[in-house]
């Protein structure tokens, strides 16, 4: 996908000379309350790119100058043109996309055996990566009443990536925390998609046994150019004061969050959600969350606006490795509605029974998603009045 050079970004650049690369240091975004996007995303008519998002913020201006430039400089483990992309005929509204590469050439999962496994510094992490594959370090000035300290977040590429500007943000890489979300973690990640301007940025989270490949605190974030069903998918209140909300639509069953204002509604979502995965997590039940920017909770369709956040939380049956044989596994963007699929075979015969098959294999028992509701139920109505 074709980005117009970002004149002005240029310190988020690799110097010329490889050697210089460690000597740069990590430049770092910072931002504000100001440079939160809070209203106006929308979806265009027609088709969209990068290209034609009116107009481009200064966090996707420095995440793609840089990234682009890493995939010139061959830091990537196979380059990333247009992926074939189709809409599986039917109802939801799966977005296919074929993959060939990622299916081949990604790094092997780490032998996960449980929900609660702590790091572990001589297995592969992100203190291990090449100095270029640091994009910048996400910095927040406290200038928001109601907002905690934001830890710094190094935003990284990911060298298998699923589309244009796959990322990772990780919380400080040296402090060795495992994969179990945070609500640093998950704030950087609500922010990155308030910061960007294009409304096919979204950020995700797999846990251990939610098909996580390493066992290093990390969030995915990439820019997907199309609607996905879980941006206006219609949902019913779980508790009377619409803090927690479930999934009516395909392609799956979620817990939904949402905020449409920074500042203290969205600490309190940050809270809620965490209390949420803190739950799963003690309880050994893996699952996937994902941010995205969407309409609010209640009777809305695909083509309602995007006027908040919604955050998607889906607990699963917990899943360690890579199933071979499948047109695609199941983690955060699938059960979002995005399938990347692995193989030229299975994009063009994949029909979405079949998608649909796939995700519901994943899914809790009936039994025990209705007690997972419950017991969530019973955190929220906990909180304070």
């Amino acid at each position: 996908m074709a980005i117009p050079h970002a004149s002005n970004e240029t310190s988020y650049l690799l110097p010329p000379n490889k050697e210089d690369w460690e000597g740069q240091g990590i430049p770092d975004f910072v931002y504000g309350q100001e440079e939160l996007v809070m209203e106006g995303v929308q979806w265009p008519r027609g088709a969209l790119s990068l290209l034609n998002t009116p107009p481009l913020s200064h966090f996707d201006s420095a995440l793609c100058s840089a990234w682009r430039q890493r995939m010139e400089l061959g830091l990537f483990r196979y380059p990333l043109g247009e992926l074939p992309t189709q809409t599986l005929p039917g109802t939801v509204g799966f977005v296919a996309q074929l993959n060939v590469e990622r299916g081949v050439q990604r790094r092997c999962p780490q032998n996960i055996k449980s929900m609660r496994q702590e790091f572990d510094p001589e297995q592969f992490n992100f203190n291990q990566i090449r100095p270029g594959e640091v994009l910048f370090r996400l910095h927040r000035k406290r200038d928001c009443p109601g907002t905690v300290q934001q830890e710094d977040i190094l935003v990284l590429i990911n060298v298998s990536p699923l589309e244009w500007g796959h990322v990772l943000l990780v919380p400080e890489p040296a402090r060795g925390l495992p994969q179990r979300l945070l609500p640093g973690a998950l704030r950087a990640g609500v922010e990155a998609v308030l910061l960007s301007s294009h409304p096919g940025f979204r950020v995700g989270f797999n846990s251990l046994g939610g098909l996580a490949s390493v066992n290093h605190l990390h969030l995915h974030g990439y820019y997907l150019a199309h609607r996905l069903p879980v941006e206006g998918a219609p949902s019913e209140p779980l508790d009377p004061r619409g803090r927690l909300h479930v999934l009516q639509a395909l392609p799956a069953r979620g817990f939904l969050f949402y905020t449409s204002r920074p500042g203290p509604d969205l600490e309190a979502l940050i809270s809620r959600v965490c209390r949420a995965t803190d739950y799963l997590t003690d309880c050994e039940i893996a699952h996937n969350l994902f941010v995205t920017r969407g309409a609010p909770p209640g009777k809305t369709s695909s083509s309602s606006a995007l006027s908040g956040v919604r955050v998607i939380l889906w607990p699963r049956k917990p899943s360690f490795g890579i199933k071979e044989g499948q047109a695609f596994n199941v983690a955060l963007c699938e059960l979002a509605g995005h399938l990347p699929v692995k193989t030229a075979q299975d994009f063009s015969s994949l029909t979405e029974a079949a998608a649909l098959a796939l995700i519901r294999e994943c899914l809790l028992p009936p039994a025990q998603a209705e007690d997972v509701r419950a017991a969530l139920v019973a955190l929220i109505a906990q909180e304070e009045e």
